[in-house]
């Protein structure tokens, strides 16, 4: 295929002028923010799944993976700092970001906990900055107010944005106007473009488009042909026209839930696997409960230390946002696929067919009862908001409330635990079991 280097995909350098914003080694970053003497270390998160989540960029240039595990990182980079993961700092540090990058553009969709993007388009004129300028004003000020690098693109589209991004890691702010963004594409691997999966690279890679610019040179109604829809948008913002926008709408329902967690050691102990089981399926509810959807469809598994994985489902009679029926529901079958001998590791609970939670009346009051349950959860989750998660919980979550996921050097628990940080307010958490046990 001939490509004219010097030939834009684009007439406007910016239709649209568009920052996609990436945290670098995000959660090892936050560790390093929060405690100022793992600054220049190598830092690794993840001992409490076993394997690295996050590593720092000192602890990468020591040769650490991600997924590696503990004990090799021990090998590799004996003086490494390895730390549980600590989710609820992540989470404080990410709202911290979406606010700073709000106070320059009200359009921000919040893409993951260290990623967003904004839609910074007609704002050079207002606040009589160019983009480029505007883009490195808005990256200062998170690296300098959070304590945490973030690499930043500038592009007309939010592809190019992506690209843009990775483009200088870490600590990087690439611009790729419309008009040049053929000299940046050159360089990019098909399968390294925001959207394109392994299966759909390979099949443009044996049509002779191994790169991004390949792709984007690639004839249009070719495209149409043999992509869909979703690459085929792909292949105009790499053109630089823009097709997908930036929305920064609030996710405000689901479809599904699904909660699932794996504990150390492994257990034969039937009562705390089911006791484990059953706090997965109070946070699917407290969830569901916050988006004010219900289901009748529940599905879920417990897996073996040899990863089988026994999977077991129940269709109630009404939709509910409680977690109580649902856990009398799945106790028998929990038992009938329970095996004595078994070691296990992991639970899960899926509700799925989620739907809005009306409570329907009926002829004998059960929908009576309902309501004063409702009224009952509504305190619980109140409660919730103000003391944090797990300060009422089930009898039957008692034993996995007690012992954790983890036991042993697996179980530290978060250096946050033991100190907050200064925003955040004082929370004390209660481990008291709920007396209304379900069997």
């Amino acid at each position: 295929m001939l490509l004219y280097m010097d030939r834009p995909l684009t007439l406007h350098s910016f239709p649209r002028a568009i920052l996609h914003i990436d945290g670098d080694a995000f959660f090892a970053s936050c560790e390093q923010a929060a405690n100022p003497k793992f600054q220049g270390q190598p830092v690794v998160t993840g001992l409490e799944r076993g394997i690295a989540s996050s590593m720092s960029y000192e602890a990468k240039a020591r040769g650490v993976t991600r997924g590696m595990p503990i004990h090799d990182i021990r090998r590799v980079c004996p003086e490494c700092v390895i730390l549980p993961s600590d989710y609820e700092t992540y989470g404080l540090m990410s709202l911290r970001m979406y606010e700073i990058v709000r106070r320059f553009t009200s359009v921000v969709e919040e893409y993951s906990i260290d990623e967003c993007f904004a839609d910074l388009t007609g704002l050079r004129r207002y606040l009589r900055l160019g983009y480029a300028a505007l883009a490195a004003e808005i990256k200062r000020t998170l690296d300098a107010e959070l304590g945490v690098t973030f690499s930043v693109g500038l592009a007309p589209t939010k592809v190019l944005a992506k690209v843009a991004s990775k483009w200088q890691k870490p600590s990087g702010l690439t611009v790729i106007p419309g008009r040049s963004a053929h000299r940046f594409l050159e360089h990019v691997p098909v399968e390294k473009v925001w959207g394109i999966g392994p299966q759909t690279a390979a099949f443009l890679i044996q049509h002779g488009l191994p790169t991004a610019l390949s792709f984007a040179r690639s004839d249009q109604s070719w495209v149409e042909a043999h992509l869909t829809k979703p690459h085929r948008e792909i292949w105009h913002e790499l053109r630089g026209t823009p097709i997908s926008f930036v929305t920064s709408e609030k996710k405000i329902s689901y479809k599904s839930i699904s909660k699932t967690r794996t504990f150390t050691p492994p257990t034969k102990d039937r009562e705390l696997v089911f006791s484990q089981l059953s706090k997965n399926i109070e946070l699917a509810c407290n969830k569901e409960r916050m988006y004010h959807l219900s289901t009748r469809h529940i599905f879920a598994f417990i897996k073996t230390q040899d990863f089988r994985f026994l999977g077991f489902e129940v269709t109630l009679d009404k939709p509910t946002p409680l977690h109580e029926p649902i856990v009398h529901a799945l106790r028998p079958e929990f038992e009938s696929m329970y095996i004595p001998r078994a070691l296990y590791r992991g639970t899960g609970v899926f509700l799925t067919e989620l739907e809005p939670d009306p409570i329907q009346p009926d002829l004998f009051g059960e929908h009576i009862k309902l309501e004063r349950l409702e009224r009952v959860h509504q305190s619980l989750d109140e409660l919730t908001m103000k003391y944090g998660k797990h300060i009422v919980y089930l009898g039957s979550s008692h034993k996995a409330m007690q012992r954790g996921l983890h036991i042993g050097e697996r179980g530290i628990p978060a250096m946050r635990q033991h100190q907050e940080l200064d925003v955040e307010r004082k929370r004390r958490i209660f481990k008291l079991p709920f007396l209304g046990d379900v069997h």
